[in-house]
């Protein structure tokens, strides 16, 4: 399965299967995480078997059952953090989507984590991570000329990640993403709950599957 079909297959999963993940599966995860740490400078930890940050009012008023394992996005505190964790999370959650697990984005319906923040770090925002009771739900979207009016224009690679932005989670499902032209180049607004952590997801999107890169304005 290729990048833009894991993007497909992904819906976020806030029900769990009282199933825990295997060994192999964590050891193929816990890789990642160092690969994706050393990239971008982050500090993803990995919390298995610990179901107290799902135990929660938030946690039961966003309807989570059965989380016992999650992601925690932590690194230096700054402006570019939530951006970061939003581009290196969702490499995370799809990579998780190859190996059969679900995931689900989590802002502020969980409780305390159990992850090792240093003093000048920050926790960015929390993924539950599992096997889903069910697949997902594919939500409403807008359609391609809302996000961007210049579509027919673009390269069908360019196109093919615009495709992919409009399957990018965000929060609230709000898609307040916009393609632009500046200075003759194409790129990115993202606005709304959790804008840097939606820009970064969007921006992911747009780039493991076009091969572009692109600037957020």
């Amino acid at each position: 399965m290729d990048i833009f079909d894991l993007i497909v297959a992904r819906h976020s999963v806030r029900q769990y299967l009282p199933k825990p993940i295997e060994a192999e599966k964590r050891v193929a995860i816990d890789e990642e995480i160092k690969r994706l740490n050393e990239e971008s400078g982050l500090r993803i930890q990995a919390i298995y078997d610990e179901p107290k940050c799902f135990d929660s009012f938030m946690a039961h008023y966003g309807k989570f059952t059965n989380v016992s394992s999650y992601f925690s996005l932590v690194g230096k505190k700054g402006k570019d953090l939530d951006r970061l964790a939003g581009y290196y999370g969702e490499k995370l959650v799809l990579f998780c989507q190859s190996l059969g697990l679900n995931t689900c984005w989590v802002a502020l319906t969980h409780g305390k984590s159990k992850a090792v923040i240093g003093k000048n770090e920050k926790e960015s925002i929390i993924i539950s991570v599992g096997y889903g009771a069910i697949q997902g739900l594919s939500h409403k979207s807008k359609k391609i000329e809302d996000i961007c009016p210049f579509y027919a224009d673009l390269s069908p690679e360019e196109q093919k990640g615009v495709q992919a932005v409009l399957l990018a989670p965000t929060a609230m499902n709000q898609q307040k993403v916009l393609f632009k032209r500046q200075d003759g180049e194409l790129v990115l607004s993202v606005s709304g709950v959790c804008g840097d952590i939606n820009a970064g997801i969007t921006q992911c999107h747009f780039e493991l599957v076009s091969g572009h890169k692109i600037k957020l304005v």
